[in-house]
C-alpha cells in the first residue's frame, strides 16, 4: 500500500506543479500595470502577490483534474493506450 500512496502523491504532485504555472498569471496585474514601479524592481513585477488565492486555486484545479484522471483510469478502465495513435510504426506500442 506504500507504493499505491507514494505515487498517488506522485502523480498530485506533477499535476499541481503545472497548474501552478497555468494559475500563477491569471489576475496579475504588474506594477507597470499600475504606475507604481519601486526602486529596484522591475516594472513586470507584480503590484501584489496574492499567495493564498494563487496556492488554494491551485490545489482546488489539481483536485478536479486528478479525480478526473483517477475516474477514468479505475471507474472507466481507459489509459494511454486507449488514445489514438498518430504516425507511422507506434501501433505496436
Amino acid at each position: 500500500m506504500r507504493v499505491a500512496l507514494l505515487s498517488v502523491f506522485a502523480v498530485y504532485f506533477v499535476i499541481w506543479w503545472l497548474t501552478l504555472f497555468v494559475v500563477l498569471p491569471i489576475g496579475m496585474r504588474t506594477q507597470a500595470e499600475d504606475n507604481e514601479v519601486l526602486p529596484g524592481t522591475v516594472a513586470s513585477a507584480p503590484t501584489r502577490f496574492k499567495a493564498f488565492r494563487i496556492f488554494a486555486t491551485t490545489t482546488v484545479i489539481s483536485a478536479l483534474i486528478y479525480g478526473a484522471w483517477y475516474l477514468a483510469g479505475n471507474y472507466f478502465a481507459l489509459s494511454f493506450r486507449d488514445l489514438p495513435v498518430f504516425g507511422p510504426g507506434l501501433e505496436g506500442r
